[in-house]
């Protein structure tokens, strides 16, 4: 079978990749001809999927990776300024987000009082638009207080362009970001409980080196850990990523830091820094714990759930889904990916069984969407399942990852159940990162980079088909 990824351009070459076709069952993996005509990023893609293939052979079923992860690394000590020059209304922890088709919003932090203003244009040192957003702080414990958490919505905004910032109209400091397309392809990074270490810094070096168009991260973000300057110090070391392409986030148990009597509620360091878009776009959730949004003109519809607020069917949560899945046009939106902290499916011995619950709840409502892809963290390892519903290959289940290796401080989770499931098709106890390319209407490349003594070692990497394209799952 030869699959057309990309519409001819002209000039054009032939790049030929061999990879596994989801046409058949993932135990036969037969290998199909994918001719790519393609040239400038997508020709860059179809030469390193290439590279990849002839230096790997598909993962057959089953396998657990005999590799050694090197000793671990301390965590990174950034609990002051990284800015020498700073003054008390120096922006710092910039990150941005998307909000609807066309807008984005701007979140920083300064030490001081200043105006929440955004001023951008599409050339460096030129600004003709602004808008004026919020500004908030919160206290910890009565130990500790924020800075000045602002935010501010900016848009319309052109897909595809370099706009360049600045924040509270401080002329030290200038950024820029890129806007995604509008269509198809369109590049997501995936990485979960990142952390400050060592290895977290490896981890957003190579996911620098990416073109990529948005990053998405299934919860553990700072592991603060009650200690609230470490948000502060894992602000200002993701910032040179954050602040340049969109980050989506959603809430792990690190996140939750409740201390009883003292602290009663939940999430609210989390909740304060990271305000993601669960009150915009066709189907507002009326929660940061959960939300969803569309990406590449519709063409990807992404979910994420929240494993620590409740789900069980009633609930404010199962009912925004139920509703959220109900309102997808599949027509139109050719991929679901859905993104939660606590795995469902695991065969680590590490977190066995805490996602139990939330799948006996939520999975059928996956399933009868058809949702594509579901990727997880929490367990400080990698691992992927083939297409599952019900604890069973299912041909029209989502594909489950399990990324929970972004870099953390708290190690690896080293040991698997034995024997390994027949679900379970690859699983490695090492830090990495994903990428999920969504090519076109009908296939999607997904890649696992694990950090290999510094270098990003493409691990794992598998073609998934859209379901919406598989007539056998539309009946």
């Amino acid at each position: 079978m030869v699959h057309r990824l990309f519409a001819l351009p002209r000039p054009w070459f032939p790049v030929f990749i061999y990879s596994p076709s989801f046409g058949c069952s993932l135990d036969r993996c037969v290998l199909s001809v994918c001719i790519t005509m393609a040239t400038g990023r997508k020709a860059i893609l179809a030469l390193a999927v290439l590279a990849a293939c002839c230096l790997s052979v598909s993962v057959s079923r089953a396998l657990t990776s005999p590799y050694v992860r090197p000793k671990p690394r301390t965590t990174i000590s950034e609990l002051k300024s990284l800015l020498d020059d700073a003054h008390g209304q120096t922006p710092q922890q910039v990150h941005v987000s998307t909000v609807g088709s066309d807008m984005m919003r701007v979140t920083w932090i300064t030490e001081d009082d200043a105006p929440p203003m955004v001023e951008y244009g599409t050339t460096s040192g030129q600004y003709p638009f602004s808008e004026t957003g919020t500004t908030t702080s919160y206290s910890y414990l009565a130990l500790y207080r924020s800075g000045n958490i602002h935010d501010a919505v900016i848009g319309p905004l052109k897909p595809s362009t370099t706009y360049y910032y600045r924040c509270s109209s401080d002329q030290s400091r200038e950024f820029s970001f890129r806007t995604p397309p509008s269509s198809l392809p369109f590049e997501f990074v995936i990485a979960g409980d990142l952390g400050q270490t060592g290895w977290t810094k490896t981890t957003l070096q190579h996911i620098a080196a990416a073109d990529y168009d948005m990053l998405l991260l299934p919860g553990d973000l700072s592991y603060a850990d009650f200690f609230q300057p470490r948000w502060d110090s894992y602000g200002r070391l993701v910032e040179p990523l954050a602040s340049a392409r969109l980050w989506m986030v959603t809430q792990g148990n690190h996140e939750i830091e409740k201390v009883p009597l003292l602290e009663p509620r939940a999430f609210k360091a989390y909740n304060a820094r990271w305000r993601m878009p669960y009150d915009a776009g066709a189907s507002p959730s009326g929660s940061n714990l959960y939300y969803s949004f569309d990406v590449a003109g519709g063409a990807v519809h992404v979910v994420m759930l929240g494993s620590y607020t409740d789900y069980v069917a009633g609930t404010a949560q199962y009912e925004w889904l139920q509703g959220d899945l109900a309102g997808i046009d599949r027509r139109k939106t050719a991929f679901v990916v859905a993104l939660v902290h606590v795995p469902w499916y695991n065969s680590n011995k590490a977190h066995q069984g805490e996602g139990d619950d939330m799948r006996d709840a939520m999975e059928a409502l996956l399933y009868g969407a058809r949702v594509d892809a579901v990727f997880a963290g929490h367990v400080h390892a990698y691992e992927r399942f083939t297409r599952v519903y019900d604890d069973r290959e299912d041909p029209c289940g989502p594909v489950y990852v399990t990324i929970g290796d972004g870099g953390n401080r708290e190690g690896l989770a080293e040991k698997y159940v034995d024997p390994q499931p027949k679900t379970s098709v690859f699983r490695e106890a090492s830090f990495g990162h994903g990428r999920l390319q969504v090519v076109n209407a009908t296939h999607a490349l997904w890649t696992w980079h694990r950090n290999d003594d510094d270098e990003p070692v493409i691990a794992d990497h598998l073609w998934i088909s859209s379901l919406a394209s598989n007539p056998a799952c539309n009946k």
